[in-house]
């Protein structure tokens, strides 16, 4: 069963963000999907509050404060959303947990540096063999020398780049619906779909 965790120790790089449209994505290739969230937002679970009876189901996968606990039967793929500072025990049972872990980054200088110590060893853990790790430029074009900086940045830890989201409203108004990209027609988000297309791909390899 795939367990894709969203995760980044510094907040307000759109973890949530990512987290709800993985868990969309899945959704609408027809696989029966839990989102869960550690955060103490709650962020993603206000999300699923939201989210239309029409909408592809995604089932709310209840997380205790300070655990991960094993998800029910009859899930076939998991998204855990995290919270900033993830450390110690729930950080070491989220990477126990994942196949895949996803991070959001910004491409500033200071979120880089920020979480250079947590990428260090996500890029350890690739190593091992026992994760998978992939980078999500948030809120940044990637014709700009800000996203040549962040690939410059992410090379050098040996992690790749899965793609750059854009900064647009369109995630900020589905979300106050529950929805997703994958939720709604296609012309109506086709160039945030195609900046989708390098993640959807590594997430189904």
């Amino acid at each position: 069963m795939p367990v894709v965790v969203v995760a980044n120790p510094k907040g307000g790089v759109g973890k949530s963000t990512v987290a709800t449209n993985i868990a969309g994505y899945y959704a609408s290739r027809g696989h029966s999907v839990m989102l869960g969230d550690a955060d103490r937002q709650q962020s993603s679970r206000l999300w699923l509050r939201l989210r239309p009876p029409e909408a592809r189901p995604i089932s709310s996968w209840e997380v205790g404060e300070g655990q991960i606990a094993k998800p029910p039967r009859g899930t076939t793929h998991v998204v855990l959303d995290t919270p900033a500072g993830i450390h110690g025990k729930m950080l070491q049972e989220a990477m126990h947990s994942a196949g895949k872990v996803v991070v959001p980054l910004q491409p500033s200088i200071f979120d880089m540096f920020a979480t250079r110590a947590f990428l260090d060893e996500l890029a350890q853990l690739r190593k091992a063999g026992r994760i998978q790790v992939g980078i999500v430029g948030m809120r940044v074009d990637s014709r700009t020398i800000a996203a040549d900086k962040l690939q410059e940045f992410v090379d050098s830890l040996g992690l790749p780049v899965l793609g750059f989201l854009r900064p647009t409203q369109n995630y900020v108004h589905l979300a106050a619906r529950g929805l997703t990209l994958f939720d709604v027609a296609r012309g109506k988000v086709e160039k945030d779909l195609e900046q989708w297309q390098g993640i959807c791909k590594w997430l189904d390899a």
